[in-house]
């Protein structure tokens, strides 16, 4: 299979694989078998986990013990000698290298560390499914000067995330958003991040260390970085009144447009329909749609513009 990043894995074939299918031709997201879009309808992005984990989907008395395992205090929560480094890193450190500098130190105090059984991988992966959150969310309030928040064991991971990133309980819709950003975004096949994390997981190395190398592709701009390059266009463009002339300027100039394309799809990506109707809800919520806004209209523009050979 090809990988589906935007990086330097075009046309190299990696292996297949029995965790996730993509079928570029025909838009669809597959993982274990099942589609993606009923994931978003009827799962929640722990069922998913379990789902990618395990095979299958869970019971619900495996689900409940398996996000009650996720969400509790003493899983969520980092080590103090974490949060004291944290607060000695430059306030200019981005979330993504702040991640990359986390997960790795997150070893040094993980029980499983020098356990590389598959019994103590799970353990650990279940450490830092339940940890990264709290340390971006950590990483924003150092970096703004605020009082962390501590995890609250009764929301789910997306909605615990939103309440220690804010201070406040976010609202159904809020929650529901990332808990959807979150099951479209749990696998997608192999791209640059998951083949880095499985070089590095081949050498016998440890599961934090495959994460490090995993976030250290993902940070790249051809690949993870793509997505914040988007929200730094929309900031340069302001206003949906400027987006028409911004792009068209831009196209002109022969400059790079981030977000547009993908090597496996060649119809819409199945994403995308999900976070758009879901932003579009969010800016009705809010009062502001801007945003949106401005993206449809670098859609109809670069959907426009002929392409020339």
């Amino acid at each position: 299979m090809e990988s589906g990043s935007r990086g330097g894995l075009e046309d190299v074939v990696v292996s297949t694989s029995d965790i996730c299918f993509i079928d570029g031709k025909e838009g669809r997201l597959v993982y274990r078998g099942f589609d993606v879009n009923d994931l978003v309808e009827h799962s929640s992005f722990e069922e998913v986990i379990f789902l990618l984990w395990h095979g299958g989907l869970p019971s619900k008395k495996e689900l409940v013990a398996h996000t009650k395992a996720i969400s509790s205090t003493a899983t969520r929560k980092l080590p103090p000698g974490l949060v004291t480094l944290l607060r000695s890193l430059p306030k200019k450190t981005t979330p993504m290298e702040v991640l990359r500098t986390g997960v790795s130190a997150l070893s040094s105090w993980d029980p499983d560390a020098a356990d590389n059984s598959k019994d103590a991988t799970a353990r650990k992966a279940l450490r830092l499914t339940a940890q990264m959150p709290t340390l971006v969310a950590a990483w924003e309030r150092i970096r703004r000067g605020k009082t962390l928040i501590a995890p609250n064991p009764r929301l789910n991971l997306a909605a615990n995330f939103l309440y220690m990133l804010t201070g406040a309980k976010p609202s159904p819709l809020a929650a529901k958003t990332f808990d959807v950003a979150l099951i479209l975004h749990a696998d997608h096949e192999f791209n640059a991040s998951t083949f880095a994390a499985r070089v590095t997981a081949a050498t016998m190395s440890d599961l934090h260390s495959s994460i490090v190398s995993a976030i250290g592709a993902l940070k790249g701009p051809l690949h993870g970085g793509a997505n914040e390059q988007v929200m730094l266009m929309v900031q340069k463009i302001k206003t949906p009144a400027n987006a028409d002339s911004f792009i068209r300027k831009l196209l002109a100039d022969h400059g790079r447009i981030m977000g547009f394309g993908h090597r496996v799809y060649r119809v819409e990506d199945p994403r995308a329909k999900h976070l758009k109707r879901l932003a579009t809800e969010l800016g009705r919520q809010a009062g502001d749609t801007s945003a949106v806004e401005i993206l449809d209209t670098v859609v109809r523009v670069i959907g426009s513009t002929p392409t020339t050979g």
